[in-house]
């Protein structure tokens, strides 16, 4: 019980760490019209990495607004967000999944959450208020990140979309062919 209370205080405080402050997220001084489509795609780009846990919330309460008058609904998925938080996202990046001695991969642990809330959505019949919860919540995340300017943003070259072509310490990066070779 004692792990499961500190592997639940680990994950807040490294998620608590990635959220951004809300302040700078409702900065409305850094609010503009982009000038290109080009600008767009990268503010979009750059917001959506630098206010991801942010956005996840905002998804999150507009999810549970649209469930608020289903309560059943609503119980089955606090439900699969649980099962989600503690099959995926609370435990580490590199311990496994592992079910009567046999370890899980990740791509079958995904699939089957994926399942149980495709199952949870069409079971309790909230599907088509969920999809409309995530259209709005995907066109209010996607119209911020590209109405928000990213000058003000600080941001590490590895958390950048980009972070992978700014790192330049791998060695296939040094290579003007990168990690192809000649014929």
């Amino acid at each position: 019980m004692s792990t499961l209370i500190s592997s639940l205080k680990e994950t807040a405080q490294s998620l608590t760490a990635i959220r951004r402050p809300w302040r700078d997220f409702l900065d409305i001084t850094a609010v503009d019209i982009p000038s290109s489509f080009s600008n767009a795609t990268t503010r979009i780009a750059l917001n959506l990495t630098h206010f991801r846990l942010n956005y996840t919330i905002i998804l999150l309460v507009i999810l549970f607004l649209s469930l608020i008058y289903h309560p059943l609904s609503l119980l089955t998925f606090l439900v699969i967000l649980l099962a989600w938080f503690f099959l995926y996202f609370a435990r580490g990046r590199h311990d496994p999944v592992v079910i009567f001695g046999f370890i899980i991969d990740d791509r079958v642990v995904i699939a089957a959450l994926f399942g149980l809330t495709v199952a949870g959505l069409i079971l309790t019949g909230v599907w088509v208020n969920v999809l409309v919860a995530v259209a709005i919540g995907v066109s209010l995340v996607i119209l911020h990140a590209a109405l928000r300017s990213t000058d003000d943003l600080v941001m590490d070259d590895l958390e950048s979309p980009y972070g992978h072509v700014l790192a330049g310490g791998d060695e296939e990066l040094d290579s003007p062919r990168g990690d192809y070779s000649g014929i």
